[in-house]
């Protein structure tokens, strides 16, 4: 029941990802949450992750942003990244993340999900068969509702971390 919630992969930080293995692994598409995934919750964008969206778009990924928010906050994190956008997305219904795969012309067999929560991110990105990473949070200051599905996610963990042990298990 659990491992619908699992993430494919897991990073300590969205800036720790090899990106180069990706491309070589055929992807060309990185869809991103924004808060506490590429910046702390609320924040704009900072020189760390404009200058990964250039880097990114250098090496010939498309990009999109996928995000609960409203329009407003997303746009103000996307002042200086301009790249593509969806606000009001309703993660984890996986409309939004196929209009992020449409949007950037792209099968979901070529996109790749970054997020730092399981409930929405890995969770909606599995539904859809999608690749996915799930990284840390960048801060521990969150709002009142997500902390409560921290402690949730916790639970979910542990159970990854026995099941991916027990499947990398060599015998």
């Amino acid at each position: 029941m659990l491992k619908r919630f699992y993430p494919q992969k897991t990073a300590a930080s969205t800036y720790e990802i090899d990106f180069e293995k990706l491309y070589a692994d055929g992807k060309r598409g990185i869809i991103f949450d924004i808060d506490n995934t590429l910046v702390e919750h609320g924040a704009d964008s900072d020189k760390r992750s404009e200058e990964l969206f250039a880097m990114l778009h250098k090496m010939g990924f498309k990009t999109c942003l996928l995000s609960n928010n409203d329009e407003e906050r997303v746009l103000r994190f996307n002042k200086n990244i301009n790249t593509n956008y969806i606000y009001k997305a309703g993660k984890p219904l996986a409309k939004g993340y196929m209009k992020a795969a449409e949007c950037m012309g792209l099968e979901i067999s070529r996109v790749v999900f970054v997020g730092d929560q399981l409930f929405t991110d890995v969770y909606g990105a599995n539904r859809l068969g999608m690749d996915n990473i799930c990284v840390q949070p960048i801060s521990p200051k969150e709002e009142l509702k997500i902390v409560v599905k921290r402690g949730l996610e916790k639970i979910v963990f542990r159970s990854y971390n026995r099941y991916t042990k027990k499947k990398n298990k060599v015998k």
